[in-house]
């Protein structure tokens, strides 16, 4: 009876239990706290390098080093996320206001969509209606440039095996917009010709 009692009143282990109750816990929280930071990291290191790489973009004659700006990114990136892929466009535009508009279209029957031949301005000159209004490249003079880069990299922290709905890869999209610098004159933008939605 006395080793009963003893026992009821012996706390020793306690403190190992406790631990592995909310040992789980503990590691899912630390797990996303790491995530969370690196991948901010990451952003903020992709999000420096695109602002240098878009400024060196706006000069005169870069269209002709473009795979080694986009290598300035990729060193980068790949300096925090050694596995990552990265994905590069670069998308010019007439005006700041342009950018991400979608080309003009005159929706006859009220349905929110271009369709069934409804007349669209083609802004870019491809010969369909587009979500985005700008034409692929540097562009020229005074053009604003949209210049994006996705990256993809496969997490640094096992957190998508503790929280559902989490995936192994990370996806991260930096965008930013300037101006080409005034090395010639603008050409004014031709008028768009018009097409009909398909």
């Amino acid at each position: 009876m006395r080793r009963l009692v003893a026992l009821r009143s012996d706390v020793e282990g306690v403190s190992a239990v406790e631990f592995a109750m909310i040992a789980p816990a503990l590691f899912v929280l630390l797990f996303g706290l790491f995530d969370l930071s690196y991948n901010m990291y990451t952003a903020e290191m992709l999000q420096g390098a695109i602002q240098k790489a878009a400024r060196d973009s706006t000069i005169e004659g870069a269209s002709v080093h473009s795979s080694e700006l986009d290598g300035i990114v990729t060193k980068a990136v790949k300096s925090v996320a050694p596995g990552a892929t990265l994905t590069f466009n670069r998308s010019s535009y007439a005006n700041f206001t342009d950018v991400g508009r979608p080309e003009d279209y005159t929706d006859l029957n009220a349905n929110g969509t271009c369709d069934n031949g409804e007349p669209f301005e083609d802004a870019n000159s491809n010969s369909a209606w587009d979500a985005s209004s700008g034409t692929n490249g540097f562009g020229g003079a005074r053009d604003a440039v949209l210049y994006s880069v996705t990256v993809r990299y496969q997490r640094a922290f096992p957190i998508a095996s503790f929280i559902p709905g989490q995936s192994d890869e990370f996806t991260l999209v930096a965008n930013t917009v300037l101006r080409n610098q005034p090395y010639g004159l603008q050409e004014s933008p031709p008028t768009p010709p018009v097409g009909n939605c398909t």
